[in-house]
């Protein structure tokens, strides 16, 4: 009985020991967080997405409170926490526009041809590292095993048809999708852009035209007609100058391969 007793008495006396080395520890080695650090924090989206180019909500309201950092970069948030981290800084939010992914690809299954089917791990880094640059024969094409859907932290990428595909409505710009395509083919575009081309080949048009159904042949037919003079076809392949386009859409109407993107009505 005295053993037991002793032995709750050392264990307690050894607790109280630890107790309050750790509770002069922690007053020690405590750091000052800044309030206004905590109250960036508050307002981010809390997506950890990275858009920012900071690792996560808490790197990028750390450098927001030290001023290393603009107060409109939270592409989760958008505008209203621009603004609300801007007050708590005491600065203007500033004017950003809101940029949206796209994936230039238009290569759907029965309409690109197959170097093999490809049966391994569901991941196109994978199948890059078993065929070479893609499962079909445009080493350019989107290869659909959905990297880019697993990393989307907003359910905005989708593979519809073995290629990914955008919901606009959804994708936050964050650039998630981008940095985990293999391809390096993902892009974020303007959200006011209403043209781009759905496609990444550079092969001669008529190796194109063997590849794919809807590859652009650069014919050139887009760059002769634009009003704007806003397209060009460089390296064999359209390419959309968004400072120049007026969002008409013409290029959409006479491309012959029905190529060209269309995002709605120009603004």
């Amino acid at each position: 009985m005295n053993t037991i007793l002793l032995s709750v008495i050392v264990l307690g006396v050894m607790g109280a020991i630890l107790g309050a080395l750790l509770a002069i520890a922690s007053k020690v080695f405590h750091v000052e967080v800044d309030p206004k650090q905590a109250a960036v924090r508050e307002c981010l989206a809390g997506a950890n997405c990275g858009g920012c180019g900071y690792p996560g909500c808490d790197g990028y309201a750390a450098a927001v409170a030290a001023g290393q950092a603009p107060t409109n970069k939270c592409v989760a948030g958008g505008a209203e926490t621009a603004a609300k981290v801007a007050e708590i800084m005491g600065v203007s939010a500033g004017a950003e526009e809101r940029k949206v992914a796209f994936v230039p690809c238009s290569g759907c299954e029965g309409h690109a041809e197959k170097r093999f089917n490809y049966t391994g791990p569901q991941d196109c880094r994978a199948a890059m590292l078993f065929g070479g640059k893609s499962n079909k024969t445009c080493t350019f094409a989107c290869i659909g095993l959905g990297n880019c859907t697993r990393a989307c932290k907003f359910d905005a990428m989708h593979i519809v048809d073995g290629i990914a595909q955008v919901n606009r409505s959804k994708c936050v710009g964050c650039g998630a999708c981008a940095d985990a395509c293999p391809k390096s083919i993902i892009k974020l575009l303007p959200e006011s852009q209403r043209v781009e081309p759905g496609c990444s080949n550079k092969d001669k048009g008529g190796k194109v035209m063997k590849m794919c159904d809807y590859g652009c042949i650069g014919c050139m037919k887009c760059q002769r007609e634009c009003p704007a003079d806003a397209i060009k076809v460089i390296d064999n392949l359209a390419v959309v100058d968004s400072d120049r386009c007026v969002g008409c859409g013409h290029c959409v109407d006479v491309c012959p391969r029905q190529v060209i993107r269309w995002f709605g009505k120009a603004q």
